[in-house]
């Protein structure tokens, strides 16, 4: 005796759409929504008018649209970043504001250390004037080391005031990841060789009077502030160099 089965299309789409889409994904995409929409309320943010009637639905098309239009509304914060700092107020609610996020403390103890260094070098007599304006080439011994570790602790703090400002922002904006970390770490050590390369650079190029303890200091505070804007600089110069001997060839 056999039993007849009849299987529609929109069974066999269900089906399908089932096997491709795991529950995991589901309840990160539910997870997700739940983070944007508590973000959205939070911050006084406006929800788009079609979320209302597809927020009870369990359809895959439905939970990706709404998740779609939540992005949008909480731009430019992103589903990952909201989560994270989700993590970071959860886990430092018996904490100071100063221990919450790593990333800030880290980040301040760093700035102490470069301040610390300013001060103790300017007290050396090795620092001064006429020691900055021979540059790296006519120094040497301990009066160099003096006058690098100088303008590597004022181009440090530069740096550090400048990612202090950045991580301030991404915090308010809740755009702040976990990977910002690294790349906030590689900036610092960009920060640092971006001021001595502008600082020594542009000495080079002064013949008239020289350039004296308050002009080197704002150069190598400039390059540590803006390093990510010299990188960029000196990567359109190489391309533009790349270009001239590729039409030559």
């Amino acid at each position: 005796m056999s039993t007849n089965t009849t299987i529609t299309k929109g069974e066999v789409a269900t089906s399908s759409t089932n096997q491709l889409v795991s529950t995991g994904v589901t309840n990160e995409i539910k997870s997700e929504i739940n983070a944007m929409l508590s973000f959205a309320l939070n911050n006084g943010l406006a929800i788009n008018n079609e979320v209302n009637s597809l927020l009870e639905s369990t359809k895959i098309n439905d939970l990706l649209t709404v998740h779609a239009l939540l992005i949008k509304d909480v731009l430019p914060a992103t589903p990952k970043s909201i989560q994270y700092l989700n993590i970071i107020n959860q886990e430092g609610i018996q904490e100071n504001s100063y221990s919450k996020v790593p990333l800030v403390r880290n980040l301040i103890l760093l700035a102490l250390f470069f301040l610390t260094a300013f001060v103790t070098t300017a007290l050396f007599p090795e620092v001064n004037n006429d020691s900055l304006d021979k540059g790296i080439m006519d120094n040497n011994g301990l009066s160099l080391l003096l006058n690098l570790t100088f303008l590597c602790s004022i181009s440090g703090l530069g740096v550090a005031f400048y990612l202090l400002k950045s991580v301030s922002t991404a915090i308010q904006k809740g755009t702040l990841v976990p990977e910002d970390a690294i790349y906030y770490t590689a900036l610092i050590f960009l920060g640092i060789i971006a001021g001595i390369i502008l600082s020594e650079i542009i000495s080079l190029y002064t013949t008239d009077n020289g350039i004296n303890l308050f002009n080197k200091s704002i150069l190598a505070l400039i390059g540590g502030f803006s390093s990510d804007a010299i990188f960029s600089v000196l990567q359109s110069l190489i391309a533009k160099i790349k270009q001239l001997f590729s039409t030559s060839n």
